[in-house]
């Protein structure tokens, strides 16, 4: 899994969008049960805040401590530093693993392997992912797909294809449950559209190579733009659970060899 985030990860915090509950709505119709989930590539807990009023315990992994670090906190969650590809935990512990904007980075044999390893017989792993945002404001959509599409066309890591197709063109080696394309939107002003644009890993790599902003002309751009700006990103989501050749029976080990203490806060190192 590649760490692109830790040298912005209070950035990428506060520019980040929210996701709506209507995701965690329409995962939970397919949860057997709300006992134990992990957060995998949780960042600085978009996700997992989601997840903390409807699991007793949690547990949101990272490999980055600076976004684990940026995350909010809740008693029932256990903010750890492990790479989703080898985890410590128990085999067959997770009534749900969930993933968003993050599974395009992974090893995805190594992380199946994991799922099929620390999911129960009938638990549910779901990926989120959200694309390119558009605005309403014609003139500046075009700034914004120009770009994407050609003023930092050389520097998007090959993975971001993965966003581009909607998730369509991941492996995804289980029944699928659903796999639905919605969308979500949001006022902003001109600050947090450009705190956003400053967390791609493509506007990132651009400066290092050519040291050359490439946000100079949305910038300018924007100067002289009204304050409130309406944004619209894609989201799509999968759900699915192990087929049945991938189920085997195993004794769960003791939770709290992978939740520990949740009467504070932590981090776990390594």
């Amino acid at each position: 899994m590649k760490d692109l985030f830790s040298e912005c990860s209070a950035l990428y915090q506060q520019a980040r969008p929210s996701y709506p509950h209507s995701v965690i709505s329409e995962i939970l119709n397919y949860v057997p049960s709300q006992h134990f989930a992990w957060d995998c590539g949780a960042g600085s807990g978009q996700f997992t805040q989601l997840l903390a009023p409807y699991f007793e315990q949690i547990v949101a992994t990272d490999m980055s401590a600076q976004q684990l670090h940026q995350a909010p906190y809740f008693e029932n969650v256990s903010y750890q530093i492990q790479q989703a590809e080898q985890t410590t935990f128990s085999d067959h512990s997770f009534d749900l693993i969930t993933v968003a904007q993050a599974i395009h980075w992974f090893d995805f044999d190594a992380f199946y392997a994991e799922v099929r390893r620390t999911l129960k017989k009938e638990g549910i792993i779901a990926v989120i992912g959200y694309g390119t945002l558009s605005t309403q404001d014609v003139a500046l959509n075009q700034q914004i797909q120009h770009l994407y599409s050609e003023i930092l066309k050389d520097d998007w890591d090959p993975e971001r294809g993965y966003i581009d197709a909607h998730y369509q063109t991941i492996p995804f080696p289980f029944e699928i449950l659903s796999d639905s394309t919605s969308s979500m939107q949001f006022e902003w002003s001109k600050a947090q559209l450009l705190g956003y644009l400053n967390t791609w890993t493509a506007v990132k790599h651009h400066r290092e190579t050519y040291a050359q902003d490439p946000l100079a002309n949305i910038t300018a751009f924007l100067n002289d733009h009204e304050e409130s700006i309406t944004v619209e990103f894609p989201l799509f989501v999968k759900i699915g659970k192990l087929k049945k050749t991938n189920v085997k029976q195993h004794h769960n080990r003791d939770m709290g060899q992978v939740f520990g203490l949740f009467k504070m806060r932590r981090l776990i190192m390594g």
